[in-house]
């Protein structure tokens, strides 16, 4: 076995403690804050040991840039996001940007120059950990964001524009951030599969087709706070309790129809939140994924139904808006075939075909260039967990998988 899979495991793994984690005994990083700050500093110090030249760009993502033998052409680029959710694994995005630093090692050991330069880039912001709006750094890279978002603050109430001021950004050149189409030639992204199915098929490696639609609602429930000691319970307007109903309401939906459909109530707050008051208001999450854009939109307008009925029935009033929206993002169809020629070549067998549930910066650059990914086991299927993990024989054959993919893709 070479260093190089063992190596990428090992720096995803540097990368969990402070001063890489804004919190001690839990992983924690978002973009633009202190230890996204160290981090970048000391992936920088892994780029230019691998041979590249490196840069950060108007929002902060870092790109390391390895020349080809040919200076005018497009540039190959592989990469994925540093940011974590609260309490996150140490794989989920890094290890992708991990895997790009020792793909270019390996080229440049091997004293190896392709056609093309090889750019690495990780990217600032995926999970929208600090701001309601993930994937922007992407999205910025790809055009899809030429303004700083208004309207949004972070825990501290501090906005886009004062983050990026703070870290040293200047938020009007936000736009500076775009690349030109035909100045790429693909984006690789290789990525933990945050799920059981690779695991258990026994294969090491898979090859995704494409990556589902999600939509993302914050639904508002309006009731009546009152005493809870003076007000019948049949004259209640209690908000939690409507809650309560209508996010079994969203489970049942969610499990009723075949396929990849899937919908999540993930986060709440109530108020006035007062063991001795009835709940007045609630919002909650509604998180609704499938992998068509209209089995999402179906599911969606079912869930939305649903849950206004169970509103006009109890006196609530219900209101919805929608932060996030993505479509299905197909993955390029010669990139998959080549992907899968190049696992079949380091594993001896066909390698899975999977449709990714989670989003991934890949969704920001599927309409922007070609687009692919590498998906590899997750023991267990955890992900978004501080017991998220891998194995170091899998990325090694990952390792190898990319490097047979970047040699091939001259051809």
């Amino acid at each position: 076995m070479t260093v190089h899979g063992a190596r990428a495991v090992q720096r995803c793994r540097t990368l969990v403690e402070p001063p890489f984690s804004e919190d001690a005994g839990q992983l924690f990083r978002y973009w633009l804050g202190t230890s996204y700050r160290h981090t970048l500093a000391q992936v920088q110090i892994w780029m230019e040991e691998a041979g590249m030249a490196v840069r950060q760009d108007a929002v902060g993502n870092l790109i390391g840039r390895y020349e080809g033998t040919d200076p005018a052409s497009p540039v190959l680029v592989i990469g994925s996001h540093l940011d974590t959710v609260r309490n996150g694994g140490a794989f989920d995005g890094n290890l992708g940007v991990m895997l790009g630093i020792e793909l270019v090692s390996a080229l440049r050991e091997n004293d190896v120059r392709l056609p093309f330069p090889i750019e690495v880039i990780g990217f600032g912001d995926e999970e929208g950990s600090r701001f309601p709006i993930p994937m922007i750094c992407s999205r910025a890279m790809t055009g899809l964001i030429d303004a700083v978002p208004q309207g949004v603050t972070d825990a501290q109430g501090m906005t886009v524009a004062e983050a990026m001021v703070s870290y040293g950004l200047d938020p009007a050149r936000l736009k500076d951030a775009a690349r030109r189409p035909e100045d790429i030639l693909a984006f690789i992204e290789p990525h933990i599969e945050q799920g059981p199915c690779l695991e258990a098929a026994d294969k090491p490696l898979g090859v995704v087709t494409a990556i589902a639609a999600q939509t993302r609602q914050r639904v508002i429930v309006k009731g009546q706070a009152d005493h809870a000691g003076t007000t019948p319970m049949l004259l209640r307007r209690d908000a939690l309790a409507g809650t309560a109903e209508m996010i079994l309401a969203v489970e049942k939906r969610g499990a009723s129809g075949s396929g990849n459909q899937v919908a999540t109530v993930g986060q709440m707050d109530v108020t006035p939140n007062t063991s001795n008051v009835i709940p007045g208001d609630v919002w909650f999450s509604l998180d609704m994924r499938a992998g068509s854009n209209e089995i999402r939109d179906r599911l969606a307008e079912e869930i939305r139904s649903d849950i206004r009925r169970i509103a006009e029935r109890r006196g609530l009033e219900v209101s919805f808006t929608t932060p996030q929206h993505l479509a299905a993002s197909a993955c390029s169809p010669e990139i998959v075939s080549r992907f899968a020629h190049a696992i079949e070549k380091v594993t001896g067998e066909p390698a899975p075909q999977l449709l990714s549930g989670a989003g991934h910066d890949s969704m920001a650059m599927a309409g922007f260039c070609p687009m692919g990914m590498l998906f590899i086991r997750s023991p267990g299927g955890l992900s978004h967990h501080p017991d998220e993990t891998v194995l170091v024989e899998d990325v090694e054959l990952a390792h190898r998988a990319l490097l047979a993919f970047v040699k091939e893709f001259q051809s």
